[in-house]
Order: structure tokens, then sequence, then C-alpha cells
């Protein structure tokens, strides 16, 4: 994609008003369409309106991403629920209950409605509510999900510092809310929930054991 000026850093400080003015600026930029960088409780992610396509499509151009791989939502509560699937399945009350906000992403099926519009190209997606302020604000002052993928080119490992993300993309994106390291440091856990039993598809933040221990036995990579 064509260079741009690069990102501009901004130090996440410890006055309330001054965190406020970040979060409307940043929310303001993704409602415009433009990709912007934060950190979350497990690694830093970069985040696009989740119902403007070319917004998405821009987050995939920016990280690199093949178009066949799905991007996650990240929800600033589980009332965000009802805007993005029909599911309500015992199991993801049980998990979002078990693990929510924190480190755990759940795939359910899309909306109906949502497929139909031509906001998804495929039936599922993966949802996230963090267990960080500063993704849960600018959720709240976006005023819905946003599509959301860790910070880094495919491939590249995940960042966990706004450093990393400036050196990997900086020069792809508007805006790095610097939050400090993010204390987590590993990629959230997956499981699909489209599947009987649900599926792990990556083991991260939340233990194999932990999500066991809730549901029991689960696939793994398709496998007993």
């Amino acid at each position: 994609m064509p260079d741009m000026p690069r990102a501009e850093m901004v130090p996440w400080p410890a006055d309330p008003a001054a965190q406020h003015e970040i979060i409307v600026r940043a929310a303001a930029l993704i409602r415009d369409g433009e990709v912007v960088a934060f950190p979350t409780d497990t690694v830093y992610g970069i985040g696009a309106y989740s119902w403007d396509a070319r917004a998405v499509q821009r987050l995939y151009a920016v990280k690199e991403r093949p178009g066949h791989k799905a991007i996650a939502l990240l929800l600033s509560g589980p009332e965000q629920l009802p805007a993005v699937t029909d599911y309500r399945g015992r199991e993801l009350e049980q998990l979002a209950g078990r693990f929510w906000p924190g480190g755990l992403t759940i795939v359910v099926p899309w909306r109906r409605e949502i497929i139909e519009a031509g906001l998804a190209s495929i039936p599922t997606v993966g949802v996230r509510v963090p267990d960080h302020a500063i993704p849960r604000a600018l959720i709240a002052e976006v005023g819905a999900p946003l599509a959301t993928t860790s910070a880094n080119l495919s491939g590249a490992p995940s960042p966990v510092t706004a450093q990393e993300v400036d050196r990997q993309i900086g020069d792809r994106i508007r805006l790095i809310i610097d939050g400090g390291p993010c204390p987590g440091g590993r990629d959230s856990t997956v499981v699909d929930l489209t599947t009987s039993p649900p599926t792990i598809r990556r083991v991260g933040a939340v233990p194999v054991e932990e999500l066991e221990g809730v549901l029991g036995p689960l696939k793994i990579d398709g496998k007993i």
C-alpha cells in the first residue's frame, strides 16, 4: 500500500480529561474510515469501523492479511452481542460469563442481516470483550464494535509495545495510542462454538484446561 506520513504516537496520559480527548479523536478517525492502533490486555491491536466495508478492507491492507482470513470484533461488553449475532447457545453464556472481559475470542455465526448486507464474506465471526480500559472506551465512543486484529504485519510477531507497532506499520496508519506494554503479552485464545464439540482454533491467553473446565472436552485444530 502507498506510504503515508508516519503515525502520530500519542502517550496515554494520567489526566481523565486528556484521556477522553484522545478517545474522542481516535474515534473520529475510525468513523472516518481510518485505522488506529491501541493496546489491549493481550497485544496491541489495530481497529477499524466494523460496519464500513472499505475501512475493513483498509485494515486487511495495513496488515497485509490474506482475504480468506477473518477479522475479529472487539466489543465494549456482552450487550453488543445482539448487533453481531443471533446465537444464544448455553456455551456462549458460560464462556462470556467466565472469561469476559479477558483474553478469549469466541467464534459465533454472523447475524443473517449482516451477511445479506454484504458486510461479511464468511458466515462466522470471532468476538471478544477486552480487559483493558482504552479499547473499551474507544468502542463505546465509536458506538459500534471494532473490527480488530493484532497490530503486526501478517506472519510477524504480535507487538506488545507501541514502539513495536510503529516499527512494523507506523507508515501505514494515522494514530498509535501508546498505553505502555500490554499486560498479557500473548494473543487471545480462540474457541469456535459453531462446531460440535466446540473447537479451539488458537491456543493463547486462556489455557485449554480452563476452557474444558467450563465446556468439557474440546477439539483442538480439528483433532480430539
